[in-house]
Formats: C-alpha cells, sequence, structure tokens
C-alpha cells in the first residue's frame, strides 16, 4: 500500500536527470529501482479501437477465463473508429505476454455497440459493463444504451435497461460485499447518477431497487468527444460518499449518504473546479485515499497539458499530475487495486489504443 505518498511522484521518478551524482541509501540496497510495467494493445482482431473502461479483476473471482490480477478493457469504437459501435471487452494479465494491435484476448463480444466506461467486477464472478450507442457515430442517432451482465465463461445472463435510471450508462463503480452490492452509474444522457442495490447468487445478478442519488449535471452533444456529462465515480465506503466527475461541469463533486440516501442530492459538494481540471472523465481512488482524474480535454484544453491524469486530494488540494500522451484526448479509463503486492495500476491511452499496467510501491 501506499504509505502518504502521491502516486504521480513514484511514475515521474524516471523524470530524473541524467548524470546526477545521488548517494545510495542502503536500506534498498537489492531492491530495483525501475517500477515493473506492462504495455500491450488494446486492439483484437475485429479492429475495435478507442478503449473506455478499465476493471481489475477482483480476488477470489472464481474463473475460468479471468484471474484475479487480470485486467478488462471495453472499446468504444468499432474499426471505422466512428464513436459508439465498439463491442469487445478485451482481456489482458499483466504477468502474461503483451498484445500487438490486432491480437488483443476477447473475453466478450456484445451485440449492444458503444461499450462505455461504465465496467466493472464482482468478486462473485460476474462482470458488469454499460454502453451508450449510436448507429453513424453522430450525437444525432446516440441511443439510451443499457447495462450487461457476464458471468465467469464470458456469456450474457442479463441486460438491464430504464429510461430513466438507466439513461447512458457511462461510468460505474461497485461496493461489493459478496452476496449483495451498490452499483453506482452515472448517466451521461439525464445528467444523473443512479444507485442500483443488487443481490448475487451463483446464476446471475439481480436488480432490488433503484435510486437517482445525483442530478444536475450538465449534460450534452460535443463534436469531438460525442457527449459530455457525469462520468468517474469513486466510491468511499468508511465514509459514504460517492464522488462524481462531471466533465461537461469540469468539476469534481462529493454525495453524501451515497449508499443510504433515498433521494437526489443536487450534484452534491463541488470539492474542485477548473483547472488542472480539464474535462475530467474516469476517477478513482490512489491507494493512499487521493483521487485520480482522467483528463479528456474537451474543457479548458491546453496543448501544453495533454491528456494528464491529475491527483486530489478529497479535501479538493491538488497534489500531482502526469501526461499519458505527448497529444490530446488520450487520457480515458483508469483503475486501482488499493491492496495486494502485484500489479496494481492501470491507465489505457486512447491515443495509441494501448493499457499500461504498473505495479507502484512506495519507499
Amino acid at each position: 500500500m501506499f504509505v502518504k505518498q502521491s502516486i504521480m511522484g513514484f511514475i515521474s521518478i524516471v523524470a530524473l536527470g541524467a548524470g546526477l551524482s545521488l548517494p545510495v541509501d542502503t536500506a534498498y540496497a537489492g531492491q530495483g529501482f525501475i517500477p515493473r510495467l506492462r504495455n500491450t494493445s488494446t486492439i483484437p482482431s475485429n479492429g475495435d479501437l478507442n478503449p473506455y473502461g478499465v476493471a481489475f479483476v477482483p480476488a477470489n473471482f472464481p474463473g475460468p477465463l479471468l484471474a484475479p490480477g487480470d485486467v478488462l478493457v471495453s472499446n468504444f469504437n468499432a474499426s471505422s473508429n466512428l464513436q459508439g459501435t465498439g463491442t469487445t471487452l478485451i482481456q489482458f494479465s499483466p504477468e502474461g505476454p503483451i498484445a500487438a494491435p490486432g491480437s488483443a484476448t476477447v473475453f466478450f463480444t456484445s451485440s449492444l455497440t458503444g461499450l462505455s466506461t461504465a465496467l466493472g467486477c464482482l468478486q462473485a464472478g460476474f462482470v458488469l459493463v454499460g454502453n451508450v450507442p449510436t448507429t453513424n457515430g453522430q450525437y444525432s442517432t446516440i441511443g439510451q444504451g443499457a447495462v450487461q451482465v457476464i458471468d465467469s465463461n464470458g456469456y450474457l445472463v442479463a441486460t438491464w435497461t430504464d429510461p430513466v435510471f438507466l439513461d447512458g450508462p457511462w461510468d460505474m463503480a461497485i461496493d461489493d460485499h459478496g452476496s449483495w452490492a451498490y452499483v453506482f452509474v452515472s448517466n451521461v444522457l439525464n445528467g444523473s447518477v443512479t444507485r442500483l442495490d443488487v443481490t448475487v447468487d451463483s446464476q446471475t445478478v439481480s436488480v432490488q431497487s433503484k435510486t437517482t442519488i445525483a442530478s444536475g449535471y450538465t449534460h450534452e452533444g460535443n463534436a469531438a468527444a460525442l457527449v459530455l456529462g457525469p462520468t468517474g465515480l469513486a466510491y468511499d465506503a468508511y465514509t459514504d460518499t460517492l464522488y462524481v466527475a462531471s466533465t461537461a461541469d469540469n468539476a469534481i463533486y462529493a454525495v453524501p449518504q451515497a449508499g443510504t440516501r433515498t433521494s437526489t442530492d443536487y450534484r452534491g459538494t463541488e470539492i474542485m473546479a477548473s483547472a488542472p481540471l480539464r474535462g475530467p472523465l474516469a476517477l478513482r481512488f490512489a491507494p493512499n485515499g487521493d483521487l485520480l482524474a482522467a483528463n479528456g480535454d474537451a474543457v479548458l484544453s491546453n496543448p501544453k497539458y495533454p491528456s494528464e491524469i491529475v491527483e486530489i486530494s478529497t479535501a479538493g488540494k491538488f497534489v500531482s499530475k502526469y501526461n499519458v500522451d505527448a497529444s490530446e484526448g488520450g487520457a480515458f479509463g483508469l483503475d486501482t487495486i488499493l491492496t495486494g503486492g502485484g500489479f496494481n495500476y492501470a491507465v489505457i491511452d486512447d491515443v495509441t489504443n494501448s493499457l499500461s499496467v504498473y505495479h507502484l510501491t512506495a519507499h
């Protein structure tokens, strides 16, 4: 686990200049200096592009196709590169071989198009993924979408649709308790966040109730990004607070009593707005308790600060940042594993259609 240290500080350690004369700390003699890093293509044989969602497979996941620590990635575009037309979930084992473009392993191929950042796993052996479809890559043909439930064999077992509570499922956070879970979903087409209270057994995942817990986020079409609205979600079970990255508002909000409330809280409390945020998309907790937000560059874009992952405290204090890509529009999905000694940080690059998975440690 990270100990009061910026996750960005360790990633950016490679920026140390050549030729520096540094003292050796004998406490770390014999330990590797270069972090473990695997970089792999997210393009499968059908040519799907534009990776969006990223999710680690959790501990105790039963397999057989996935193992704990594997990474899933959802593709939003088909080989045509039209937005909202991709159909594949690809899988990658950080301990296995990397994939060249066109050879990423497919875990699931969807009959629904435009697989979004709404991607997560349940430890009982299920994968959840949302979609926001189009017929021609244009906002004028955008559809409502759904959340699909896929079992550990890669088979579809349920499809959840709802014109109010699942209106453009764009991102997801899961509070997993084994036999039940809270599934939080951001809805990019109506500017709201839904809590799904679900039960889990060996055969399927069943929705018991649906509650709109936050609303009022700006949502609109966008020529470059297709659509802007509430996106990244990160849930703190200890404080029962859900953090929401609202792309079009260029802000991050905190929604209290997220797991228990029975009515909507208008947006929640703003904890950060404006720079260094530039259209925040995916949102996750770092193991040190800070929030990591992926800047999509659709708002306040600046070519001097492209494709950034930004680290902030839950009180809204800026901590650090780094660039996923040297051009704009590369940062979107990311995920972390808060415990365990293996690879624990994953981030995609939309520009290169690739996934980077790190094993980061605190010294």
